[in-house]
């Protein structure tokens, strides 16, 4: 957790620092003697050891914590937030070489949606509506996803699961060529797997009524048509594989050579870059090895869909701007941020170019 820095005058006394958790248990205390006349707390960290035993255990390591300092008689206490934004910026460095070794695009895109994706706007408890809490970490069928970011999460002890698969989705987009996501950080995990939420929240590929079951889903985290049809633009990035889900062919032209794991169906040819061509290649179905699932046809079936769609297939930048506003309003809907404003760590720069999509290049040739 991150503590804000502050400078305090002292005068030469003997000075007590007592870090609590929420229960108020004691967790440490010493003794700082000072023959100078200023105390920065920057150098008086929250004191979350570095120790594997102190991070094993995980309800402390999620918890705020606050410390006091006794300061002649003035007792101060900062505020210690859910995640540290120097850990965080250095993360997504991380997590940038994570993707160009790996080409994990889609599963971080997925994976941040997905913890994400099971608020329900009509229950007001945290953590019981839902939302990016870091509970996705306790699924079997999405584990090997999170286990992708489990050696950066043990890097970097200051960042909370939510945060860390929410920043992984945001960077992914931006990595592959798609807009900048406009995010923000210091989500609170949940614990224990007895507080996720209950299975059924998230979209059906292929429902009896696609159009209705979207509506279904979407409208109860509080977004609406234009957020549906925005939000199934990234499926410009990745494979279906049947094995799996039951959708697509085990491989296409497209998809034999990899990158990584060669097979699966893809919505796009080059299905790691982020672009508007899903809803160009939706459009025409003139491809038999591209995947049209009955959620992607609905968007040029049902009119209100259709004309967020349309837009879309000819207009690009419409699109980023589009989805990088519903990306950020999925991402932050249900979550429990600390502080609760929320913590940024854009620093201004530009998105870079991505490198050229050569599926050859990148084949392991393994499953």
């Amino acid at each position: 957790m991150a503590c804000l820095s502050t400078t305090y005058s002292a005068s030469t006394h003997s000075h007590h620092y007592h870090l609590h958790s929420s229960t108020r248990k004691p967790i440490a205390s010493l003794s700082l003697l000072s023959s100078s006349p200023s105390i920065t707390l920057s150098s008086l960290k929250c004191l979350r050891s570095s120790s594997s035993s102190f991070f094993s255990n995980q309800k402390l390591q999620r918890r705020s914590m606050s410390h006091t300092i006794s300061v002649g008689r003035i007792a101060v206490v900062p505020t210690c937030f859910a995640s540290n934004t120097d850990q965080l910026k250095s993360a997504k460095e991380d997590i940038k070489v994570l993707l160009k070794t790996t080409f994990c695009h889609p599963i971080m895109v997925r994976l941040g949606w997905h913890d994400a994706g099971t608020y329900n706007k009509n229950i007001e408890e945290w953590p019981q509506r839902g939302g990016a809490n870091g509970s996705v970490r306790f699924e079997i069928e999405l584990k090997h996803a999170a286990n992708l970011l489990q050696p950066i999460k043990e890097k970097y002890p200051g960042v909370t699961y939510a945060d860390l698969f929410q920043l992984a989705s945001a960077t992914a987009v931006e990595e592959a060529g798609g807009p900048k996501i406009p995010m923000k950080y210091g989500r609170v995990d949940v614990s224990e797997p007895e507080q996720c939420p209950e299975e059924g929240r998230l979209p059906d590929a292929g429902p009896p009524t696609p159009a209705s079951h979207l509506r279904d889903v979407f409208y109860r985290m509080g977004l609406s048509d234009k957020d549906i049809v925005a939000l199934s633009g990234a499926h410009t990035l990745g494979r279906s594989r049947p094995e799996r889900s039951g959708w697509g062919k085990p491989e296409t032209k497209y998809t034999k050579d990899g990158p990584g794991a060669p097979g699966g169906q893809s919505w796009t040819i080059q299905w790691l870059q982020f672009d508007n061509s899903y809803f160009k290649d939706i459009k025409e179905k003139r491809d038999e090895d591209l995947l049209v699932l009955p959620t992607d046809a609905v968007l040029f079936e049902d009119p209100s869909f259709k004309e967020y769609a349309e837009k879309y297939a000819v207009e690009q930048e419409t699109f980023f701007n589009d989805y990088a506003e519903s990306h950020a309003k999925l991402s932050n809907a249900g979550a429990k941020f600390d502080p609760p404003e929320g913590l940024s760590i854009d620093d201004g720069s530009a998105n870079g170019v991505p490198e050229k999509f050569v599926a050859a290049k990148y084949s392991s040739g393994k499953d």
